[in-house]
C-alpha cells in the first residue's frame, strides 16, 4: 500500500491576529510546518500549536523563513550567508524549546515562502540554510523540492532530503511553483484540487497552468493552512487519498 505525508503551515498567527484554523488542520493533517517567529507567530500561540499537535500525534517541523514579519516572509532578501545561517539554527532552536516543553521535538526543517523559492536556484542560500540544519543536527530532514539546488546542498551535507508536492499551487512547466503575484497561482475548488493530488501521488505527475504534463516526485503532500477554504480543501484531499486506498502518515 502507497504511504504519504500530508503536511500544512500552521501558528502563523500574530498575537490577537489569528489565520488560519489550526485546529481543525491539525485533525487532518500528519506533519505541522509551525512557523519560528520570523515571518509569523507569536511565542505564545506558538505553544498551543505545539501542545496540540504533541497531544495528536502530529509531527512538528521548523518553517523557517526570512526575517520579514512586515512581508510573511513573501519577499526575497538578500541576506548574506552567514547571517541566513544564524537565523536558521536561531528558529530551529527556538521552535524545538517549545515542542520539547510539551513533549515533542523538531522532527525536520521546511523553508518558507520566499526562502523556500529562492533557494531552488540560489546555491548561497541554499548552502546556508543546508549548513544551518546540520550544524543543529544532521539527523533532521529537510522538505523541499526535488531537483532543487537547496536538495543539491543538503545532500551534499548528507542530510535526508524529503519531496514534496503541493495541492493547492498551480506549476510552471519547468516545475516551479507559479509567483502567488500572477492569475491561477492558488488553486480553490477541493474536488479539483483532490483529483489532483490523487493523480501527483499514484502518477508522478501534474498538468502545469500552460497544460503540459510536468513529472512530480512526492513524500509529502503540501495543503496551506492560510488558504480559503483551507479545512475542506485538507479534508477533500485527505478523503479523497483514503478512498484510494493509500496511507496516510508522517514520512519515516
Amino acid at each position: 500500500m502507497a504511504r504519504i505525508d500530508l503536511n500544512a503551515d500552521l501558528g502563523e498567527g500574530f498575537g490577537v491576529w489569528r489565520l488560519g484554523d489550526d485546529d481543525a488542520m491539525l485533525g487532518i493533517v500528519t506533519s505541522a510546518n509551525v512557523a519560528c517567529g520570523f515571518h509569523a507567530g507569536d511565542p505564545a500561540g506558538l505553544l498551543s500549536v505545539c501542545r496540540l499537535a504533541a497531544r495528536r500525534g502530529v509531527r512538528i517541523g521548523a518553517q523557517v523563513s526570512y526575517r520579514d514579519l512586515a512581508g510573511f516572509g513573501r519577499r526575497f532578501i538578500d541576506v548574506a550567508p552567514d547571517d541566513l545561517l544564524a537565523d536558521v539554527v536561531y528558529q530551529i532552536g527556538a521552535l524545538h524549546g517549545l515542542a520539547q516543553s510539551v513533549g515533542s521535538t523538531v522532527s525536520y526543517v521546511k523553508p518558507h515562502g520566499a526562502l523556500y523559492n529562492t533557494i531552488v536556484t540560489h546555491a548561497e542560500q541554499a548552502g546556508a540554510v543546508a549548513e544551518a540544519v546540520r550544524t543543529v543536527d544532521a539527523g533532521l530532514p529537510v522538505l523541499g523540492l526535488a531537483g532543487s539546488v537547496f536538495f543539491d546542498e543538503a545532500q551534499r551535507r548528507g542530510l535526508r532530503t524529503v519531496s514534496e508536492a503541493f495541492a493547492d499551487r498551480a506549476y510552471r512547466p519547468d516545475g516551479r511553483l507559479v509567483s502567488r503575484r500572477e492569475p491561477g497561482a492558488v488553486l480553490d475548488d477541493p474536488a479539483a484540487v483532490a483529483e489532483r493530488v490523487l493523480s501527483m501521488v499514484t502518477d508522478g505527475a501534474v498538468t502545469a497552468i500552460d497544460g503540459s504534463v510536468v513529472e512530480v516526485h512526492v513524500e509529502s503532500v503540501c495543503v496551506h493552512g492560510d488558504s480559503p477554504g483551507a479545512v475542506q480543501i485538507a479534508s477533500a484531499v485527505r478523503d479523497r487519498l483514503l478512498g484510494a486506498g493509500i496511507e496516510l502518515g508522517a514520512f519515516s
